[in-house]
């Protein structure tokens, strides 16, 4: 039985976020493609997997949280090369692949380097990959040991050709609990040999605690537990869903924590110049939150300019919200311009924002009203966001569930947005759509 996308808080399973630069996958076998310049993209996947514990217990909010956590990415090649070339990477990796957009083609897949010598319990995945430039890629994801507990690895391109995977160094160290789990949900490359990745694990009490690594100059560091976030997780389940960085050195990490009366929260943290600094909870999610929160994804179209998305739940139902960090600060979260409007129906998220430049970014998620569950997209211009819309002759295809699950700009106004519905048959299919001028 295939699980769905569309409504994900009454399931079990499914996307991270393929930053905007990581703008979600899709479900079972649906898929979104996200390049980060042309000639160098990704197709995110996901599915389900039965060994793998839900860690919420079972709650609405954070069964969604638990399903963002289930994404294959795949990084090469050239998909939608003019459509979605860009995913907020700096002006000059952008411009260096799109020399290769015309001659660009997919190669032969393989297993990751060196996962099968790891992947001894028998259950891998690529959950997430970044390309700096054509030809130097990063990707993580999980696989299980021996003991079938879920560890973290990480792999590198360097001149086109993929590295062994490694576990995250120090994650083992950290991964204490009585049938370990941890993973690597986002990772994101500013430069060449300069990445991030951020995901989770469980330490001796049982408690899930979300971690961020860097690679500097081609080499990972140690995995630390996002600093501060421990003091926020008095309740034991944290997350990060997202990693995205604006430069070597400069990035953004967002998730989630519970707090000690057992709600979840939405946090972001932010690395400037190497060094990570304390996550705060998203300035202005608590007035907004009711119950839970999440910050689903992150984007950053350079050092201090970063935009994050996710959802919120309020006495009649959830909503979804956008921050902005200008200049180095985090703005005050708002409500998705017209978004309450659309979602008549109490049941709203940002599934993907994507930065070309500082305050120019675009968000997508779902919404839903009588005729059921809509996909919309929205705009920030020169700072400011614009209302958010259905994606326009969406609703002509779908006949009552669809979602946008990945968005992808290139530069400011010219973006492209992929995700799913249901065709009149029942039938789920992908749908991609694009925004010029």
């Amino acid at each position: 039985m295939r699980t769905s996308v569309l409504n994900p808080r009454a399931q079990v399973g499914v996307p991270e976020v393929c930053r905007a630069g990581h703008g979600p996958g899709s479900v079972d076998g649906r898929f979104a493609v996200v390049c980060k310049h042309s000639g160098a993209c990704r197709v995110c996947l996901s599915r389900d997997s039965s060994r793998r514990r839900r860690a919420d217990g079972g709650g609405p909010g954070l069964g969604w949280a638990w399903r963002m956590n289930k994404i294959m990415t795949w990084c090469t090649g050239l998909a939608l090369a003019v459509a979605v070339a860009g995913c907020g990477q700096p002006a000059a990796a952008r411009t260096a692949g799109s020399r290769a957009a015309a001659i660009g083609s997919w190669g032969k897949a393989i297993e990751v380097p060196g996962l099968v010598a790891l992947n001894t319990g028998g259950d891998a995945s690529v959950t997430s990959a970044s390309c700096a430039s054509a030809g130097s890629c990063a990707a993580g994801g999980y696989y299980a040991d021996r003991r079938g507990n879920g560890q973290g690895f990480v792999a590198v391109e360097r001149n086109g050709r993929w590295g062994k995977a490694i576990e995250v160094p120090g994650l083992g160290a950290l991964n204490t609990g009585t049938g370990g789990d941890a993973q690597v949900n986002s990772v994101s490359c500013g430069t060449a040999g300069s990445c991030a990745a951020g995901g989770y694990y469980t330490d001796g009490d049982g408690h899930y605690r979300g971690f961020v690594a860097v690679e500097r100059h081609g080499r990972w560091g140690t995995a630390v537990e996002v600093p501060g976030l421990a003091a926020l997780n008095t309740g034991g389940n944290a997350r990060v869903n997202s990693v995205s960085c604006g430069s070597a050195g400069n990035c953004a990490a967002g998730g989630f924590y519970t707090g000690r009366h057992g709600n979840q929260q939405g946090f972001v943290a932010v690395e400037r110049n190497g060094r990570w600094g304390t996550a705060v909870e998203v300035p202005g999610l608590a007035a907004l939150n009711n119950g839970d929160a999440a910050v689903f994804s992150v984007s950053c179209a350079s050092a201090g300019s970063c935009a994050a998305g996710g959802y919120y739940t309020y006495s009649a139902g959830a909503q979804g919200f956008m921050a902005v960090e200008r200049d180095g600060r985090w703005g005050t979260a708002i409500k998705v311009p017209g978004l309450a409007a659309l979602n008549t129906g109490g049941d709203a998220q940002v599934n993907s924002v994507s930065c070309a430049s500082a305050g120019n970014c675009a968000a997508g998620g779902f919404y839903r009203n009588r005729h059921g569950q809509q996909g919309f997209v929205a705009v920030e211009r020169h700072g400011r966001w614009g209302t958010a819309i259905e994606v326009p002759g969406l609703g002509a295809l779908n006949k009552g569930e669809a979602t946008v699950v990945s968005v992808s700009c290139a530069s400011a106004g010219n973006c492209a947005a992929g995700g799913q519905l249901r065709d009149r048959r029942g039938h789920f299919q992908g749908f991609v759509v694009s925004q010029t001028g």
